[in-house]
């Protein structure tokens, strides 16, 4: 599948929009890939995010901007990714990336990632018109990976992903895969993708090929994972883990499901909603979504905000263990971060001796 690098790679700057944080993620991870190329992504990469914009007097986009007319090192190009640049939502916060943009350099390769502060309850701005109109003026790229929550559209964006697949489903296939993954975009993928490992590629098949695949036999869904997490319940969270890894699920698939879980109670905690009404309004779910609105409404509420930033930093920390910062197998890390998130949610006198969940 192509998403995201259906784009001219030799644009000075990337704005990269959505708000399926799963999509925009797979969109953001395929762009980079993409423009680093054969390269040394640790000398081709500098990655800014909410935390670097921080100097001590507040966000300050300067240094995002110092990195992208800062020439290569050894390499023939430079990639900048600037994340969580949603913090930035005026006209004037967004003035050092709109000056840089009358004349980048040549040699860098500047991505926008507009996506929201990580602080709770913070919400995503529209991109500034600024912004937008001096990507344009660069000869930028603006890639919006949003899909409208209209049925047709999802149909037809599903589509399209099987169409880019290099297995082929056939039209019962195609409906069970509608069917099951509905407003689960970020599904897809992953779908496919392990349908192309298992069968191969042009390998025509049919609803019983796929149906492992979509939480039926062979596999278990992910929400009995976050389920029992939720409950604090360490064994079971610890054998619904190894049930996905089993099942083909990559570690990094789990860690965006267990990001978007504690994601969605970091928006809720402190925001003031009175209901999964308005719950499901602030995360942006439509539908039959409130049921899922509210439990995480109920959730947050029951951990705090305490809690809920003990484990955001386990998450962070886990994600940097799956790329390298510990010399552990990626099963062990995700053992390991999946009994600590389940510690913090057991009641506050139940949380020693809880083992690999503890510190």
């Amino acid at each position: 599948m192509t998403g995201a690098v259906d784009v001219d790679l030799a644009a000075p700057v990337f704005l990269v929009k959505g708000s399926d944080e799963v999509l925009l993620a797979q969109a953001v991870g395929d762009l980079v890939r993409a423009l680093v190329g054969g390269g040394d992504r640790e000398l081709v990469v500098d990655e800014w995010d909410a935390a670097r914009y921080d100097t001590g007097d507040g966000p300050d986009l300067a240094g995002v901007v110092d990195a992208a007319r800062t020439p290569p090192f050894l390499t023939d190009r430079r990639v900048v990714v600037a994340r969580h640049t949603g913090l930035f939502g005026t006209k004037d916060s967004v003035g050092p990336l709109v000056d840089y943009l009358t004349s980048p350099l040549e040699t860098t390769s500047l991505v926008i990632v507009w996506e929201r502060d990580p602080k709770p309850g913070a919400k995503l701005p529209a991109v500034p018109k600024a912004l937008a109109d001096a990507v344009r003026a660069a000869g930028g790229a603006i890639v919006d990976t949003g899909v409208a929550d209209r049925e047709k559209d999802r149909t037809a964006w599903i589509d399209r992903q099987i169409a880019e697949s290099a297995v082929r489903l056939d039209a019962g296939a195609r409906r069970l895969l509608v069917d099951r993954v509905g407003g689960d975009l970020g599904r897809v993928r992953s779908v496919l993708e392990a349908l192309v490992s298992t069968f191969g590629a042009g390998a025509r098949l049919t609803a019983e090929d796929l149906e492992p695949y979509l939480g039926g036999a062979g596999e278990l869904p992910t929400w009995e994972l976050t389920d029992a997490i939720d409950r604090g319940d360490i064994p079971t969270a610890l054998d619904r883990l190894a049930r996905l890894l089993a099942a083909g699920r990559h570690p990094l698939q789990i860690m965006a499901t267990l990001h978007g879980h504690v994601e969605r109670m970091l928006r809720l905690e402190g925001s003031g909603v009175g209901d999964e009404k308005q719950a499901a309004e602030l995360l942006g779910l439509r539908g039959g979504s409130t049921f899922r609105a509210r439990k995480a409404l109920e959730q947050a509420r029951r951990l705090g905000p305490e809690r809920l930033h003990e484990m955001v930093e386990l998450l962070a920390q886990a994600d940097l263990d799956l790329r390298g910062a510990k010399a552990w197998p990626d099963e062990l890390v995700m053992e390991v971060l999946v009994a600590r998130l389940a510690g913090r949610s057991r009641p506050a006198g139940s949380r020693t001796g809880s083992g690999r969940g503890s510190r």
